[in-house]
């Protein structure tokens, strides 16, 4: 879902400078700047390998730099289709004027860009002068990373991996973050390591929405995926930094990178080399018909789960049972439907297959109902509910939705029928579905047996298209 909410994406140069509007002077701007780059050098242990453009910008200047990125984005595709996966999810409301939104608040937020296609820095002049120095000592983190490992193609190379692309995120802002705030320690005699494990950027930044009146307005989706890459991503930093003696160490994660949101989310899992399943999801075009598109098929990871489970169930409940993730695949579909009326917006059916792979069968069955209790409370006006231990599902003003659970897997189908169900599951080689009885809301007591079914292999596998 990254193409959604890309904050960190690089950004294409600037237009050409003009006078700072603001109280910055040019001529300081460019001292203090030569200034910080060699302390941040000195700092990270990495050598300035070649001369960096500067300039100060106004806020007009910004948001027309702003505003020019997003008309040239040329992934508008993925970003609808990552629209729709978070509307369907219900994170984000139906019809959220994400650009415009998105616009605002960066508009409100961006203190200073680097830009690694131009090579150049760029610090805004409202900024007041005792406050650029930690602006500076965070984008020039960037600026002496991109030197040394380009990390433009290092962030591109973990697509088309949503996940795996937020952890690369999660590297480069938290590091960053984790710099600045070294660097403003060390202006006071002290140091990163001198605090240790005793810092929590978790808690320190999550109180940022606190002081933005329009990131505290967003879905709460829009606030965590914003902070996720500076707050997660410098509490991982941290602990690398604890682990590997400090910034000489951290070159490390550039060679080696995490793979997935959940190795930012636990270091330790990063550090042991624990990764997570390949997942795949069958391919239900075919069953649906030439009028559904695929518009995409994509990786969650654990961050994806932690958001869904809380926005249903809470904080308490999504911490418990997001660790249980070991990988997923989801795939969403699109069907439009005429709006009768050629200027009104076409209407559309959306249709949402998603797989959980667990960390153990035990954890599966956990996990399923955690996910079934989500899916009530995120469907208020339920029929025709249909319970067994590993099976549950009902109708809806948007379709049918399904659950399944068998081995270490979870399967979640929203916006289908039970046919389209009954041939996603043979898809995957799991036993069939149960019956339904004469009375879909019967309850039957769950049973551990039924709960933790094994999932047999497939004597004579059924050739499928799988997304990847």
């Amino acid at each position: 879902m990254g193409g959604a909410i890309s904050a960190q994406e690089p950004l294409k140069p600037p237009p050409a400078a003009k006078p700072a509007a603001g109280n910055a002077d040019p001529a300081e701007f460019l001292h203090t700047a030569d200034e910080v780059m060699a302390e941040m050098s000195k700092l990270l242990g990495l050598q300035q390998i070649e001369p960096l453009k500067k300039s100060l910008r106004s806020r007009d200047e910004i948001r027309a730099y702003l505003i020019q990125q997003m008309k040239e984005d040329k992934d508008a595709d993925k970003r609808y289709a990552d629209e729709k996966t978070l509307e369907k999810l219900g994170l984000l409301p139906k019809n959220f004027p994400m650009e415009s939104f998105l616009l605002d608040l960066l508009t409100e937020q961006i203190a200073g860009l680097y830009d690694p296609k131009a090579r150049e820095f760029y610090i805004a002049d409202w900024i007041a002068p005792e406050d650029q120095r930690e602006v500076m000592a965070h984008e020039l983190t960037h600026a002496l990373q991109d030197q040394h490992y380009h990390i433009d193609p290092w962030r591109d190379a973990a697509k088309p991996n949503d996940d795996a692309e937020g952890a690369r995120d999660a590297v480069l802002e938290g590091s960053a973050v984790a710099s600045m705030l070294d660097y403003g320690l060390r202006q006071q005699g002290s140091s990163l390591a001198a605090v240790g494990s005793m810092m929590n950027f978790s808690t320190l930044l999550g109180k940022m929405d606190d002081s933005s009146p329009l990131l505290s307005k967003a879905p709460k989706f829009i606030q965590d995926a914003l902070l996720f890459p500076y707050a997660a991503g410098a509490d991982f930093s941290q602990a690398i930094l604890l682990k590997r003696g400090g910034w000489p160490g951290f070159h490390t994660v550039f060679e080696n990178p995490p793979v997935s949101t959940q190795q930012i989310m636990h270091p330790e899992m990063y550090l042991s080399g624990v990764l997570p399943e390949n997942v795949t999801v069958p391919d239900l075009s075919g069953d649906l018909g030439k009028d559904w598109k695929k518009l995409d098929s994509n990786i969650l990871g654990e961050f994806g789960l932690n958001e869904i489970l809380k926005h249903f169930l809470g904080d308490v409940r999504a911490n418990q049972l997001s660790p249980l993730w070991a990988g997923d695949r989801y795939a969403i579909y699109e069907r439009k439907i005429s709006a009768g009326k050629t200027d009104e917006k076409a209407a559309t059916e959306d249709l949402l297959v998603l797989r959980f792979h667990a960390s153990s069968p035990e954890n599966a069955a956990r996990l399923f109902g955690g996910l079934s209790e989500a899916s009530e409370k995120k469907y208020e006006k339920r029929t025709n509910l249909f319970r067994r231990p590993n099976f549950f599902s009902f109708d809806s003003a948007e379709g049918g939705v399904f659950l399944r659970c068998a081995g270490q897997d979870c399967v979640t189908l929203e916006g289908g029928d039970r046919k389209l169900f009954d041939a996603l599951v043979r898809a995957l080689h799991w036993p069939a579905n149960p019956d339904a009885p004469a009375s879909p809301d019967t309850k039957v007591a769950p049973t551990k047996a039924e709960l933790l079914v094994p999932i047999p292999p497939a004597a004579q596998p059924v050739p499928i298209s799988i997304p990847y």
